[in-house]
């Protein structure tokens, strides 16, 4: 059995933007966990920006880590 490796909360991206839209967000945030699909486990994912929300498998997404301007100075 699976177990989904990413918390609530958790802010990802997508590693893919193939046949999305070009007003599509590219980073989310977990709000769900949803069951086992094809092997992998499923995320409900928001994005509060432009008000997106999707379900995404595992494989499909990844950690991200915001680039902080703060180290420059």
């Amino acid at each position: 059995m699976s177990v989904h490796r990413f918390p609530i909360g958790q802010t990802v991206r997508l590693k893919s933007r193939r046949g999305l839209s070009p007003k599509a967000a590219d980073v989310y945030q977990i709000v769900a966990f949803l069951p086992v699909r094809d092997n992998s486990p499923q995320y409900r994912m928001r994005n509060d920006e432009v008000a997106q929300e999707r379900v995404s498998q595992e494989r499909d997404i990844e950690a991200y880590e915001a680039v902080s301007t703060a180290a420059a100075e």
